[in-house]
Order: C-alpha cells, then sequence, then structure tokens
C-alpha cells in the first residue's frame, strides 16, 4: 500500500460528511490521514468533533473588511507545511478563490445534494421539489472555477416521494452522501481516479456505490 495521502477536511457546520470520512480512515479502509480540520465558523459542532478525537483545527473567520482572496491566501498558508494531497469540502460554505483552486487543482472533492449538472448552488433540494424532478441524489465532483461544475466523480440516485418535504429529501440524500463521499476519498487515496476532461476515469472493476465501505 502507497503512504498515506493527507487530507485536509474543510466545514462549516456539524461535519457529518467529514465524520463518516474520518470514521473511514479510522478503520483503516482509506487510505489517508486527516491533518487538519478548517472551518470558517469557531463554533462549528465539527470541530468538537475533531478535538474529540485529538485532530488539528484551525479556524479562519471572514472579516468584513477583508477580501476573499486574502483570506484563501492565509488558509493556503496554514497548510503550506502540512504537505496536503487532497482538500475535502465537507459542507464548507465559503467559495473558494481562483488562487486556491489552481494551488489543488484537481485535488479538491466536494459533494452536492443533487445529480448534477441539474440544480446546482444553494438549496439543490428545494430545486429539485419545485421542479417536480421524480429522481435527484447526490454528486462527488472534483472543484473548478464555476459553481458545481467540476468534473463527475462519482453520483448516487434518491427517488424523490410524493410526500416529500425540503427536510425528509435532505434526510435521504444525506444518507447517500455518508456512503458516497468516504467511496471517492478512498478512490483518491489509493489513486484510482484519472481526469481526462471531464470524464473522470475509476480504475477499478467491483465498485458498486450500493455497497460501500
Amino acid at each position: 500500500m502507497a503512504d498515506h495521502k493527507r487530507i485536509a477536511m474543510f466545514i462549516s457546520g456539524r461535519g457529518s460528511n467529514f465524520m463518516a470520512i474520518h470514521q473511514g480512515v479510522e478503520r483503516g479502509e482509506i487510505n489517508g490521514r486527516i491533518v487538519t480540520v478548517v472551518s470558517d465558523q469557531p463554533e462549528a459542532a465539527g470541530l468538537d468533533y475533531a478535538r474529540s478525537r485529538g485532530l488539528e483545527t484551525a479556524v479562519f473567520s471572514l472579516g468584513g473588511g477583508e477580501k476573499r482572496i486574502a483570506y484563501f491566501d492565509h488558509i493556503t498558508a496554514n497548510l503550506a507545511d502540512k504537505d496536503v494531497h487532497l482538500v475535502v469540502l465537507a459542507g464548507f460554505m465559503k467559495v473558494l478563490s481562483a488562487n486556491f483552486i489552481a494551488r489543488y487543482r484537481n485535488r479538491i472533492l466536494n459533494i452536492h445534494p443533487a445529480l448534477l449538472p441539474s440544480f446546482p448552488g444553494t438549496d439543490a433540494q428545494a430545486q429539485a421539489l419545485a421542479y417536480g424532478v421524480k429522481y435527484t441524489g447526490c454528486t462527488v465532483h472534483f472543484v473548478d472555477e464555476g459553481v458545481d461544475t467540476g468534473p463527475i466523480v462519482l453520483q448516487a440516485v434518491v427517488p424523490v416521494l410524493d410526500q416529500d418535504e425540503v427536510h425528509t429529501l435532505s434526510e435521504r440524500i444525506l444518507e447517500q452522501e455518508h456512503r458516497l463521499f468516504p467511496l471517492a476519498v478512498k478512490l483518491f487515496c489509493e489513486d484510482r481516479l484519472e481526469i481526462r476532461g471531464r470524464r473522470v476515469l475509476v480504475h477499478a472493476s467491483e465498485i458498486n456505490p450500493a455497497r460501500l465501505p
């Protein structure tokens, strides 16, 4: 097995996807090591979880007069000595700067609660319900300079039920996120993802998103 990939987790809230990934690391299912947990919110519940597990944390609150470029330059400087291989956006609510994306090109993963390219941006579950689709889901993708436009790694489908409201649909999508996101991180850490243009090739024949670690 190759050396562990060094992972920086970015969170803004409870960090449930971060927790799912961390648990995969702890079980030895993901060949990675979480070297820092970054948040823009000092009261994020996910930080308490990280600290209780002995993980390093860092909080960067965006001040009223601070520019987004400078803000992410500060974060980049903080990561400089950590030799980060992968940045994972697990509910991080800030739009990344172009400089930060360029620094970690093809090494930033995000999860979105819809089947991209449908319903990008905020309130994806509400968008799906308003449009009347019968199926939605979640998408793990690499991050580029657009809004949820990067190459797609994995997707999981969730049916939309007639009685669904935003919270019930969100809960069922989140169940799939907790399964899909750790798998995507696992594949990255095993060097099994290859980007060709807009396509991401998964170098594995046995992968079934319905049967995740």
